[in-house]
């Protein structure tokens, strides 16, 4: 039986550190299953050191990403752009990244563009030098930064790249910060239950959980956050639940202290669900 229709309203290029935290699979995942947003591309970032050498990674994560796509049977795209394996320069890099999203912005549509970035945000700064009319061409919604001094990973695993990137002053950005992805928790109990008794995609995501490779002192809790799923309220949701403040300089800038993590979660699990 096919699901109750749902209008698309943007188009979403995603980029991530598919190999470090396995949140942001869960989030790939949830924005191919949503039928309110179409998938125009996926790129993969670098990855902070404390997952292993860097050598590589991007293109691991690229991998990872494709292959999930596959398992989805996601229509388009079924491959995803790796970036450089190393922080943003300052100086022009020709990676397939940085050329998916500049020539995903120039290639224009109906639907507005949202690049969805729940990692460092390289390849984002790179794309910008590679093609400064990015900037005015999509709205950059990303996972990451603190309203408190806070050492967050996303901006810490490439300061300047960040700085870069907010400091476009053509760009639009809907942030997410710490204090409010990590509020997107759910229980490993539900997770378990629900990759297990989810079809191909589901049982994928299961065995990558299982299969973390993480230092011995690493200890799992109850909890798991799936802070990069933060977004989907701005994509394959609506914010209507949500709070944002927002600036009314243009381009515009928000900050979401609060998403509805309810409103998240039950859509994830309902669309697994339906993915048999």
């Amino acid at each position: 039986m096919d699901m109750i229709r749902v209008e698309p309203r943007c188009r979403v290029l995603i980029d991530n550190d598919w190999a470090g935290d396995p949140d942001g699979l869960v989030a790939l995942a949830h924005h191919a299953m949503s039928p309110a947003n179409a998938i125009v591309g996926v790129t993969s970032s670098l990855t902070n050191p404390m997952f292993g050498p860097p050598a590589g990674m991007a293109q691991k994560g690229a991998n990872l990403a494709g292959e999930l796509l596959r398992v989805l049977k996601s229509p388009e795209p079924a491959v995803a752009h790796p970036g450089s394996d190393s922080p943003f320069t300052g100086q022009p890099r020709d990676n397939p990244a940085a050329r998916a999203i500049a020539a995903t912005a120039a290639a224009g549509g109906v639907l507005p563009l949202v690049l969805v970035c729940a990692g460092p945000l390289t390849n984002v700064a790179d794309a910008l030098l590679l093609d400064p009319a990015v900037a005015s061409s999509l709205t950059l919604a990303w996972v990451g930064g603190a309203t408190a001094n806070d050492e967050e990973y996303n901006y810490f695993t490439d300061p300047a790249a960040a700085d870069f990137v907010l400091g476009n002053q053509e760009l639009s950005v809907w942030q997410f910060p710490a204090e409010t992805y990590r509020q997107v928790v759910a229980p490993v109990a539900e997770l378990d239950h629900a990759f297990r008794n989810s079809g191909a995609a589901g049982a994928w995501l299961w065995e990558l959980f299982n299969s973390l490779d993480v230092p011995d002192f690493v200890k799992f809790g109850p909890l798991w956050c799936l802070g990069d799923s933060a977004p989907l309220v701005v994509t394959g949701l609506d914010d209507a639940t949500s709070t944002f403040t927002e600036t009314r300089n243009h381009p515009s800038r928000r900050t979401y202290p609060s998403v509805d993590t309810r409103l998240i979660m039950a859509d994830f699990l309902a669309k697994l669900r339906l993915q048999q």
